[in-house]
């Protein structure tokens, strides 16, 4: 197949999954080529995402590696042979690959647990408060960048409220909430929506109080996705160069550990709504 353009989230995993294995057996890459009748520089293509590979190659090349999960081996497949254009690819050109890359990865996700101590998770956000949080983060960004980022932003919530939902459980720290990105008018619709999606069962919202004893996580922002393997879950954290986007597991393991650690740092759901609700009477 002939190098893609556009490198997505989905096909760089589908490549970094393949080279896991190939590294695993301790065979090269010309090695690998070989099996397939190619040269080297395909291979590293496929490996870097910058080339597709249909789904015969792949089981060969997971027979070679002597991959025997077989569920792990379709799953991979179903991400060498998906040609879905979602809805994120209008933005291409628009917006920054990140932005596509996210909605994409949330998109496929079994479930989605996401934990945000600044600002409300993104997908539960209004669009006034999207629009605030935009104009402040970047001065001086013009309409035609702007409006196009907060429509972004509303857009992914199809992933929550659509015919078939993502679980979806966020935990909020209760600065996050009280935190005016705007005026108080914003803030109170904010806290209302995240009411309406609570009641509606589009999430599963927990709060921590500012007053909660032993929480240090003030750096554990996090939003952890499912694969349909456990093996192709991903995580993803902010970094100084933008979202980075983890799958070694030994990180995947932390991220399963720290979600852990700050649910039981937290309120119970109803608690949560409780809070929620009375922080809103009191604005």
């Amino acid at each position: 197949m002939p190098p893609k353009r556009h490198l997505t989230a989905r096909r760089v995993r589908l490549g970094a999954e393949l080279r896991k294995l190939r590294e695993a057996t301790g065979m090269k890459g010309r090695e690998a080529a070989a099996l397939l009748g190619v040269d080297s520089v395909q291979i590293s293509q496929i490996e870097s995402g910058a080339s597709g590979v249909s789904a015969e190659r792949l089981r060969r090349l997971a027979a070679h590696y002597a991959c025997t999960d077989e569920a792990f081996v379709e799953a991979l497949t179903a991400m060498a042979t998906d040609r879905t254009q979602g809805w994120w690819e209008e933005y291409r050109g628009v917006l920054p690959p990140v932005f596509l890359n996210v909605a994409e990865v949330e998109h496929h996700a079994t479930f989605l647990r996401e934990v945000v101590i600044t600002h409300v998770p993104g997908l539960l956000q209004t669009t006034d408060y999207a629009r605030a949080i935009y104009a402040y983060m970047v001065p001086g960004l013009p309409l035609s960048e702007l409006d196009p980022r907060v429509e972004h932003r509303l857009r992914r919530r199809t992933v929550i409220e659509g015919d078939n939902p993502t679980p979806y459980e966020t935990v909020i720290h209760e600065f996050a909430l009280r935190v005016r990105v705007s005026d108080r008018k914003v803030a109170l619709a904010q806290l209302r929506e995240i009411l309406n999606q609570i009641d509606q069962e589009h999430a599963t919202v927990r709060v921590i109080p500012t007053d909660r004893d032993g929480f240090a996580g003030a750096g554990a922002s996090m939003m952890y996705t499912g694969g349909p393997v456990a093996q192709l879950d991903t995580g993803l954290r902010d970094a100084p160069t933008g979202t980075a986007f983890i799958d070694a597991e030994p990180q995947l393991k932390q991220l399963r550990t720290l979600f852990r650690k700050v649910e039981k740092a937290s309120l119970d759901p109803v608690a949560s709504r409780d809070f929620i609700h009375r922080l809103s009477k009191e604005l």
